[in-house]
């Protein structure tokens, strides 16, 4: 589980002494207890799974690209180094990216095997796509790519 494997690498980092990855292991391991505790106050039912972790990694990734950006802009080149080690470190979690032309080629399969037509059915290929791709594709790309396809 992604969950013990994070601890573990965790653990180990420790013992390296290996500050920057310390760190940032904590800051997942945060963000997946704040999941769980909010899982708690919602339902009975406090299980994590990969599928959740990895929705926590791909926001955690999401945050540091945006806040690179903007150090990049403030001509902050320390912080966003900062930034850069730390997307790193969380992606190494993180399931294998597809390629644009491997998410054009399931975008495609979908629309025909769901018979989308409009925009009004975008909802229908998105939600797939969470569910069955979550973490291994940037789903904003994925949007623009269904819009560009169904407005042609």
């Amino acid at each position: 589980m992604l969950k013990k494997l994070i601890a573990e690498d965790l653990i180990k980092s420790m013992k390296e002494k290996n500050q920057k990855r310390v760190s940032t292991l904590r800051l997942i391991n945060s963000s997946i207890k704040d999941f769980e505790i909010s899982l708690r106050s919602k339902s009975d039912s406090n299980d994590i799974n990969d599928n959740d972790i990895i929705n926590i990694l791909s926001k955690m990734v999401k945050q540091r690209k945006e806040s690179a950006d903007i150090f990049k802009k403030g001509n902050r080149e320390d912080l966003y180094d900062n930034e850069i080690i730390e997307i790193k470190i969380i992606e190494e979690f993180m399931p294998k990216q597809l390629s644009e032309d491997k998410i054009v080629s399931i975008i495609d399969g979908l629309i025909l095997e769901h018979e989308i037509k409009d925009m009004k059915d975008m909802g229908i290929i998105m939600g797939l796509l969470k569910k069955d791709y979550s973490g291994q594709m940037d789903l904003g790309l994925a949007s623009k790519l269904i819009k560009d396809k169904i407005n042609t």
